[in-house]
């Protein structure tokens, strides 16, 4: 049982016996420890409740009169946390950001649930390495695992309905904390078993493997936002849309190579069997994401994904985010001029992007001030393609960094302040070019796109920087 459980059990039950505020009112506030922002915003899922601004002392304060009992989160940028608000609370909160998750807690009025929710995150951070080994294992041993841990915690949950302060509902969210998590693994098993043994097939499972299915909830809108529940949600859809089409779809098992075909099943499914409408939006939105970004797919297909998407999302809270995706896609294809973005150089003189790429070969590259250990990686990786590629122009554009920052920084890590710019918007940059992940680089020809979707680390950056197209080079 996790001595961290064990610890905030004897806590609450030390606590118990308080009386309960019937007052209406409900207070948040905290203190934080080397703070990286100087405000604090409280969300009801991805809707800004209130903002709240550090004093000279670092701390904040919310005062609601009334506010609806449930599931809040908390940013202190770039950190955010869960918290659960209900009328009568006053709870305080104290976090160092060295250490944001391990450093936190929560005492006072609605402390009991909170800690609870803070302390099954840390376990289950902790546990994942061992959970992930146990993915090797035959599926009634690695069920028997994950049951065992699931019921350890339960447990103490248990004792604190019994003897703690938790409403109904606090009960209900923290369950499905426990019992979502641990099934999400379940719904993973059969790909990830596949991958660590390196079987052909995808192992068959014991007939009540997914019993748990059975008593699934597609409609409570206080687990939405909750993360295990998501979480489950995204496995549990890729499992059974795998499973779907290799039995049912004409593609059987050569569906995997297109993206398109199984992303779009995928919509379809979602659409047929989630019935709240957040959760079936943000589901949605989450397939489309996955889509455009990850699959590189044609123009072609990636334009019928899209109309299938509008079919099923007319109303969807996310169809615009999803739009400029899409055209932001569509825009930098093979043997288009790169956008015409504009960034800075050293000097402060304002320059675009295609005026930079023109009549040279230049690989794009991105960077950030606020982590040191990527630039370092990407730096080496820089350095290395510069002797392999001396035809190329290898240029870095900094984002989200300070100017006088990113000179410093720039002047420091030994950077050619010739090939470096800096972008002063942000999303802007990343809408123009997408920028997903950030090992991200683009790599062109005459200012014309040959690979808008390459990594600086991968294998085949060599072979993407040779491979150009006779377009690219007219």
């Amino acid at each position: 049982m996790n001595k961290n459980l064990l610890y905030l059990l004897v806590i609450v039950l030390a606590s118990c016996g308080k009386g309960k505020n019937s007052s209406p009112h409900v207070y948040f506030t905290g203190e934080i420890v080397n703070p990286t922002s100087g405000h604090v915003v409280l969300y009801k899922g991805d809707n800004i409740i209130d903002s709240a601004k550090l004093d000279e002392n670092n701390r904040f304060k919310f005062q609601f009169d009334s506010i609806a009992d449930g599931l809040y989160h908390f940013n202190h940028a770039p950190e955010l946390q869960y918290v659960y608000l209900k009328k009568g609370d006053s709870l305080a909160v104290r976090l160092n950001t060295v250490d944001f998750d391990e450093s936190l807690v929560f005492s006072g009025d609605g402390e009991e649930i909170n800690n609870f929710l803070l302390e099954l995150f840390l376990a289950n951070e902790e546990e994942r390495p061992g959970i992930n080994a146990t993915f090797r294992l035959e599926p009634k041993v690695f069920t028997t695992k994950l049951d065992s841990l699931a019921n350890q915690k339960l447990e103490i949950l248990n004792i604190l309905k019994e003897e703690g302060n938790l409403t109904d509902r606090e009960v209900k969210i923290a369950k499905a904390s426990i019992v979502y998590g641990y099934d999400a693994y379940k719904e993973k098993y059969p790909f990830v078993h596949r991958k660590y043994t390196k079987d052909k097939k995808i192992q068959e499972v014991p007939a009540n493997f997914y019993d748990y299915r059975k008593n699934l909830d597609f409609n409570d809108s206080d687990l939405t936002y909750l993360r295990p529940y998501y979480n489950f949600m995204n496995n549990h859809f890729g499992n059974i849309t795998y499973m779907s089409c290799t039995s049912d779809c004409e593609l059987k098992e050569k569906f995997v190579k297109s993206r398109m075909h199984f992303n779009s099943h995928k919509l379809y499914i979602i659409d047929s069997v989630v019935i709240d409408k957040e959760l079936k939006d943000n589901l949605l939105r989450k397939v489309a994401f996955d889509y455009l970004l990850k699959s590189h797919d044609s123009e072609k297909n990636n334009e019928i994904f899209i109309e299938k998407f509008h079919e099923l999302s007319n109303n969807n809270r996310h169809n615009k985010e999803v739009d400029e995706l899409y055209e932001g896609i569509k825009n930098i294809q093979p043997t288009k001029s790169i956008p015409e973005v504009y960034v800075f150089n050293a000097e402060g003189e304002k320059m675009s992007l295609l005026d930079i790429s023109k009549n040279r070969k230049t690989l794009f590259y991105f960077w950030s001030g606020e982590d040191k250990r990527h630039l370092k990686e990407v730096n080496k990786r820089v350095q290395w393609l510069g002797k392999r590629k001396p035809d190329y122009q290898l240029v870095g554009i900094n984002v989200k960094t300070e100017e006088t920052n990113w000179k410093g920084i720039v002047q420091t890590a030994k950077l050619n302040p010739d090939l470096q710019y800096r972008s002063a918007n942000f999303d802007e940059l990343t809408k123009a070019l997408i920028i997903f992940p950030i090992n991200k680089c683009i790599i062109t020809e005459n200012g014309k796109i040959v690979n808008a979707f390459s990594n600086i680390f991968s294998n085949t950056i060599e072979q993407q920087m040779s491979g150009y197209t006779q377009l690219a080079k007219n």
